[in-house]
């Protein structure tokens, strides 16, 4: 809980005048950081553990897997409580659990502590978060590592603009390559039964650039692998000329 406050507390210093509503996966689902949130008045949509308690009004305690939350199924119930100890607003839940759709059937439903007023709001909130799921994950283990750093205060926020920069400046280089087709250079194009594009355009300017850093670095073996397969010559000489095309894209 304290962590959570030392990281959401410039942002809102940061967005001071703005609406925010903050979104939180399920090791965000601390009843504390619900009620700090209540408390500053901003909106929040927070997952939480199937194992959960909670307690709805004139009832007693019961675990959330426990309420029957099966796929295509969705309900949502209000004023409930989290936690036996006093001092704590009672919220909102939303539960929803996606049909099967095409033979894939989600592993488990959402339960979502928020105090937003209805159904539609919570689940069209929490949504967005599939939207910012790459970006998460090109700025922690994708990419940057920004979790590993375990900075706060204004540490934080001088790694976050930039990372922010070269983020930009990788995507950028990233679409360049794109358009000249040397994609297929850095990374496989397709996978099997995958629908969508393998790599983003963030991982192919990031990529791009070690790629081409790696060969600078063992060219001399680089060269000496290539004088021993003459065939492959036209191929290796390919390889070469996008690695002159992405350098020039930086």
């Amino acid at each position: 809980m304290a962590e959570q406050k030392k990281l959401i507390r410039p942002l809102l210093r940061l967005f001071k005048g703005y609406k925010i509503l903050v979104l939180g996966d399920r090791e965000f689902h601390s009843i504390k950081l619900a009620n700090w949130l209540y408390s500053k008045k901003i909106a929040f949509v927070l997952r939480q553990n199937q194992g959960t308690y909670i307690r709805q009004e004139n009832q007693s305690y019961q675990r959330l897997q426990s309420l029957g939350l099966i796929p295509g199924i969705s309900f949502f119930l209000t004023g409930i409580q989290t936690t036996k100890q006093k001092g704590f607003a009672k919220f909102n839940l939303a539960a929803y659990y996606k049909r099967k759709y095409r033979g894939k059937l989600e592993p488990a439903g959402w339960f979502l502590l928020t105090n937003l007023d209805s159904l539609s709001d919570a689940i069209k909130a929490f949504k967005l978060r599939s939207c910012i799921e790459a970006m998460f994950r090109d700025c922690k283990t994708g990419g940057y590592n920004l979790e590993s750093t375990h900075a706060d205060n204004q540490r934080l926020i001088a790694l976050i603009l930039l990372i922010a920069i070269a983020y930009t400046c990788a995507i950028l280089v990233g679409r360049n390559s794109r358009k000249m087709g040397l994609q297929k250079y850095v990374g496989r194009l397709k996978e099997l039964r995958r629908l969508h594009q393998r790599h983003s355009a963030f991982w192919i300017g990031l990529y791009g650039q070690l790629w081409v850093g790696a060969m600078e670095f063992w060219a001399n073996f680089a060269h000496d692998l290539m004088r021993l397969k003459p065939s492959k010559l036209p191929n290796f000489q390919k390889g070469l000329r996008a690695m002159t095309l992405i350098q020039s894209a930086l």
